[in-house]
């Protein structure tokens, strides 16, 4: 996976987090990963299908950050992952790999985006579905972490 096809991504998350919710994310060094296992309590996973491209991304928020979106977005804290937080975590997930097909589009890399599948529950998995090599990326935040994974068959 090239910078050129990551950085989009990686743009569009930092900027809907920062817009939507006045969240400021610190970004860590991506690494190749080689597992199912998820790093968030929640996760939304989404798949990219195109003439040239095939992948799918996928987002994992540690509970406490994602209650902190979910008070700054809507204005109501959560204590639990209900169905109204993972209808979040579906929306943010679109919101981001729709704005990283925007850019996309204009470097010639054209894709459709299916609708987005949220899974929660500690020491749950992520299945990419893809044949191809994954990256995953941590952000930090003083309420928690995130985890972008990608996996592309290029």
């Amino acid at each position: 996976m090239n910078a050129e096809f990551i950085n989009p991504f990686v743009t569009a998350l930092l900027n809907v987090l920062k817009t939507m919710a006045q969240i400021e994310l610190v970004p860590g060094k991506p690494k190749k990963k080689t597992d199912e296992r998820a790093f968030g309590d929640v996760s939304g996973l989404i798949g990219m299908v195109g003439n040239n491209i095939q992948g799918s991304l996928s987002i994992s928020f540690q509970e406490a950050l994602v209650f902190e979106i979910m008070e700054k977005m809507l204005g109501e804290k959560p204590n639990t992952i209900d169905s109204d937080v993972k209808d979040m975590v579906g929306e943010i997930t679109n919101m981001i790999c729709g704005g990283a097909k925007n850019e996309l589009d204009e470097k010639g890399y054209d894709f459709g985006m299916a609708t987005p599948m949220v899974v929660s529950g500690k020491n749950h998995s992520v299945d990419h579905q893809v044949d191809g090599k994954k990256m995953i990326m941590p952000f930090s935040h003083s309420s928690g972490k995130l985890y972008l994974e990608m996996c592309f068959n290029k």
